[in-house]
């Protein structure tokens, strides 16, 4: 597939229609039986995290496929795993337009997309008419007007409702685009947060008999004790695993962009080096006693493996495919096996 030629097209539209163009086109091609033949799906590496067997370690990030329409085309890209949403109870329209921006400079995007969603019953619907087979991941938020102090209704809510159909459930409390949202990584909300979700996650594990991990999402805009933190409650949680980093409001590395100061988050290229950083300083503080997917500007190989050696166990793409196309999946599962096999001698 030439990719660069798509995306020049693409990129001639402004970055939310290009999505949904792409998004459209490719469940087009996946209807006619085109996408597994454009594409060069990686060699199976399975890989067992939170007690499920990932077919290879490189996943799709969510916001992707935020209300779980498009798994079907997604599935076929060669990932191990794809994660959709956030999803919250009630849908949203996010926040107002423009609220995304491509900087091609750096191979970044800037969004304040603020969790705009068709809401939990049309995702649960998307899902169960669609044909991927692969593990699912999906990612719960709260409603913009639910307030932080009951975000727990919302998140529990989520959760109850896609217990059946999510191989795993992301809890994203790190999106800059909510205000007031990261206030939930800190001290007593952090812990009390945590607490609700396990005790839900136990009640429903016996109430349905099956188990389904839960994982939280953090941002990359913690300094170190904050990161300790976080690590000691998710081990004192008993939850299952973390996934980092989100977006990132710092704007160092874009500063001389005319777009730097547009408010969101960035990801790309720019958060890549933090974004390992914090990825190290997880694995350092829960000692392997929980797995990390780590996710935040891979845009190659040696992008994926530097997350490997820094700690992570799974591997996500999302603004990296917007630059670079489908054929990074299966560059990025070769740079991670081979990384993988290092850290195994």
């Amino acid at each position: 597939m030439n990719y660069s030629l798509i995306r020049a097209l693409l990129f001639r539209l402004p970055p939310e229609s290009a999505h949904h163009l792409a998004l459209e086109s490719a469940r087009l091609a996946d209807r006619l039986g085109l996408v597994s033949r454009l594409t060069n799906v990686p060699h199976e590496q399975p890989v067992e995290v939170m007690g499920l067997r990932f077919p290879n370690p490189v996943g799709l990030a969510a916001g992707l496929d935020k209300n779980g329409a498009y798994t079907d085309p997604l599935g076929q890209l060669g990932f191990g795993f794809i994660e959709i949403g956030t999803v919250t109870p009630r849908p949203q329209p996010g926040n107002p337009k423009p609220r995304l921006f491509r900087l091609p400079d750096y191979e970044a995007i800037i969004n304040r997309m603020g969790f705009n969603n068709h809401g939990l019953a049309a995702l649960m619907s998307n899902v169960r008419r669609s044909r991927y087979q692969g593990i699912l991941g999906i990612n719960i938020g709260k409603n913009l007007d639910t307030p932080v102090a009951e975000a727990a209704t919302d998140y529990l809510m989520g959760m109850e409702r896609v217990w059946g159909l999510a191989d795993y459930i992301a809890v994203n409390v790190s999106s800059p685009n909510t205000p007031g949202l990261r206030d939930l990584q800190e001290g007593d909300a952090l812990r009390r947060l945590l607490e609700q979700l396990k005790a839900r996650q136990e009640s429903l594990h016996r109430e349905r008999g099956h188990y389904v991990p839960v994982a939280v999402k953090v941002a990359p805009d913690m300094d170190d004790r904050a990161i300790r933190f976080m690590a000691q409650s998710l081990l004192d949680s008993g939850l299952d695993g973390v996934i980092a980093t989100n977006t990132t409001l710092d704007r160092s590395a874009v500063a001389r962009d005319r777009l730097s100061d547009e408010a969101g988050g960035l990801s790309g290229r720019p958060l890549a080096e933090r974004s390992t950083q914090v990825i190290a300083a997880f694995s350092d503080a829960l000692a392997g006693r929980l797995p990390i997917i780590g996710v935040g500007g891979i845009t190659d190989g040696a992008s994926a493996a530097a997350k490997i050696e820094a700690g992570a166990s799974l591997v996500q793409l999302y603004t990296g495919l917007i630059y670079r196309g489908p054929e990074l999946v299966p560059e990025v599962a070769r740079a991670v096996a081979e990384a993988q096999s290092k850290g195994a001698r």
